[in-house]
């Protein structure tokens, strides 16, 4: 497939999950993320291991209960901060409760002052996944550059936050897109095989 094609198809599925998801109704949201949350976390997390989650978007998922559950258990927080077009997230260290800035397209955002990490297991927002581990994301390609920075010198583990309906057959992807390790759903934890 052309680079052309890949971009169009993804833009198409970028419009059709973003319309599905946004159909869900609140208090079915709520409880995927609560259920998320509730069910024992696939990764070992010893205290002080660093876990970068994000402020909810729109309809996406809300991964605050599990980021709760798993600050609880001994984890270090942390939240992306944008540092420009083109450019990997910046993940600064957050602890709950903490106030936050307002950033692009009114992102909640930690504060300048909080210290830069570089989280152990990074949470990552989608529109659609599929079982490969590809996921369609806003397209600006943030995430795929800060997965790429922080697999160029430590190892991570990236995990999908997603409603099950998010799934899809198959995601179009190009070498630059970064794949994911897991993706949890409300219903299953899915590990990414090769």
């Amino acid at each position: 497939m052309s680079v052309d094609v890949i971009s169009n198809r993804k833009s198409e599925l970028r419009r059709e999950a973003a319309t599905r998801r946004d159909s869900l109704p609140a208090d079915v949201r709520k409880a995927a993320a609560e259920a998320i949350a509730a069910r024992a976390f696939p990764l070992a997390v010893a205290p002080g291991t660093i876990v970068s989650g994000f402020m909810p978007l729109k309809s996406e998922i809300n991964p605050l209960p599990l980021m709760k559950t798993l600050a609880d258990a001994g984890a270090t927080l942390a939240l992306p901060k944008i540092a420009g077009r083109g450019k990997p997230l910046v993940m600064r260290a957050w602890q709950w409760g903490a106030p936050l800035d307002t950033g692009q397209w009114g992102i909640r955002e930690p504060k300048a002052e909080y210290p830069e990490v570089d989280p152990d297991i990074l949470l990552v927002p989608l529109l659609a996944f599929d079982r490969a581990g590809h996921r369609i994301g806003y397209g600006a390609g943030y995430y795929d550059m800060t997965i790429a920075r922080l697999r160029s010198f430590k190892k991570i583990t990236t995990v999908g936050i997603a409603f099950a309906m998010q799934e899809v057959a198959a995601v179009p992807a190009t070498e630059r897109d970064a794949r994911l390790d897991l993706v949890l759903t409300e219903r299953e934890v899915i590990a990414i095989k090769g």
